[in-house]
């Protein structure tokens, strides 16, 4: 036998023990410990893979690299980070560190690609408007042409994740949904009604403003 054989079996005879409870309380805790290591490692190596190829071959996200560079911006592979996320999102922008793709959200490739448009959308607006994050109309204006920019709201993406058919407008009522819940999650946000009614104020001019695209492509 042979030492990936060795090795195969090693591991398959852990499974077989922790399945059928044979395990003391602290083999078991061992067990799931690197079970979720193995886990981890699997999901940012999966990223990683998902985002070089992205930035090598996505139309969308090589366009949205080149314009932040245009704009004096600095976002490329060493700023865009993989890592688990506790909260229940794709992806996050921050204006010093970079974007965040939350590893143990991704569902596929394309959910990776539509993730990593969307905070690249932020990283332009932030170079090209100077956007104060903490001021509400700011964020609510940058969440609106992210999910609409990105292709997180085109119409198959609703068929598919959220089970909705609804063909009238359901583009601009999928992009004020997350805009909205973007914004509620702004500590300057106090309520629910407050995150609706910015994103209200803001969502014709926002929507409609399609920079760096010449349309809504996605």
């Amino acid at each position: 036998m042979n030492q990936d054989q060795q090795s195969f079996f090693a591991s398959w005879s852990k499974k077989f023990s922790y399945l059928a409870g044979s395990m003391s309380p602290q083999e078991e805790e061992a067990f799931k410990t690197q079970l979720e290591l193995e886990k981890t490692q699997r999901e940012c190596t999966r990223c990683e893979e998902y985002k070089a190829w992205m930035m090598a071959y996505s139309p969308s996200v090589r366009f949205m690299m080149e314009q932040i560079a245009r704009v004096g911006g600095n976002i490329s592979s060493q700023n865009i980070v993989c890592d688990a996320c506790d909260e229940f999102k794709s992806g996050g922008f921050h204006p010093e560190l970079g974007i965040l793709l939350c590893q143990n959200r991704f569902y596929s490739k394309w959910h990776l690609e539509d993730t990593l448009t969307h905070e690249l959308v932020h990283a332009y607006d932030h170079c090209k408007f100077d956007v104060d994050w903490a001021n509400l109309r700011h964020h609510a204006c940058s969440e609106i042409r992210a999910s609409s920019l990105s292709g997180e709201c085109r119409m198959m993406n609703q068929i598919v994740k959220n089970k909705i058919f609804k063909f009238s407008k359901g583009h601009q009522d999928c992009v004020r949904r997350r805009a909205t819940l973007s914004v509620r999650s702004n500590p300057a946000c106090k309520s629910d009604e407050e995150a609706a009614k910015v994103v209200n104020q803001v969502f014709e001019s926002c929507f409609n403003d399609t920079r760096p695209f010449e349309e809504i492509y996605r």
